[in-house]
């Protein structure tokens, strides 16, 4: 990915067609080291094609994935025991609410967005 992220930065500054030492200058520029046998890949599939038809072609294959959708719903919780799981429930909550009153007082009166 940093690979063509580099040869599209190059792209956008007008050079159409980037080097392996294009390349390979925008990556060291950040203290990267570029993968030589990935860029070498790359450059030769990219290779006198235009990147904007590469990338309308990709756009519209992606539009025919489809995306989402229903999921299904999430596993229900198991059940406790008899009567001993409840009463360990019962005990857990008191505790959450008071470390919700030691992190409210941890911030000492001041708030990140204040």
């Amino acid at each position: 990915m940093k690979h063509l992220a580099a040869y599209l930065l190059l792209g956008i500054g007008g050079n159409t067609s980037p080097s392996a030492d294009d390349i390979k200058g925008v990556l060291s520029s950040v203290g990267i080291d570029a993968d030589d046998d990935r860029l070498d890949k790359l450059i030769s599939e990219l290779e006198g094609k235009d990147i904007q038809e590469l990338i309308a072609e990709g756009s519209t294959k992606l539009a025919s994935v489809p995306s989402g959708g229903g999921g299904g719903g999430g596993a229900a919780a198991p059940s406790a025991a008899a009567g001993g799981g409840a009463a360990a429930a019962e005990e857990k909550a008191p505790e959450k609410e008071a470390e919700k009153e030691e992190e409210s007082d941890e911030d000492m009166g001041f708030g990140l967005f204040d």
